[in-house]
């Protein structure tokens, strides 16, 4: 994600970050978290996917950028407070 930050993000970026934010899904250890955070990447990606004009994709970009940070940290924190009974769906 070199010349992201300059201008229009290139399709192999905006697929890296798409790639990006479902690994970091996969590492909350709740499911409803895991589920939720999947299903809204895959929702903003898919409102998102016509977006043509420059300064709109940028922003996006950006905003993705940022949900990815945001999603790393939350990551982290909830591997640190596991849940203390499992979901049934985790079984």
């Amino acid at each position: 994600m070199a010349a992201s930050g300059a201008g229009v993000p290139m399709r192999r970026e905006v697929l890296q970050l798409y790639r990006s934010l479902l690994r970091v899904t996969r590492q909350f250890c709740d499911y409803n978290i895991r589920e939720y955070s999947k299903r809204r990447t895959m929702d903003a990606f898919r409102d998102n996917k016509n977006l043509r004009d420059p300064s709109q994709l940028s922003a996006a970009f950006s905003h993705g950028k940022a949900q990815l940070e945001v999603a790393k940290r939350q990551s982290l924190l909830y591997s640190l407070y596991p849940p203390k009974v499992k979901s049934i769906m985790d079984f």
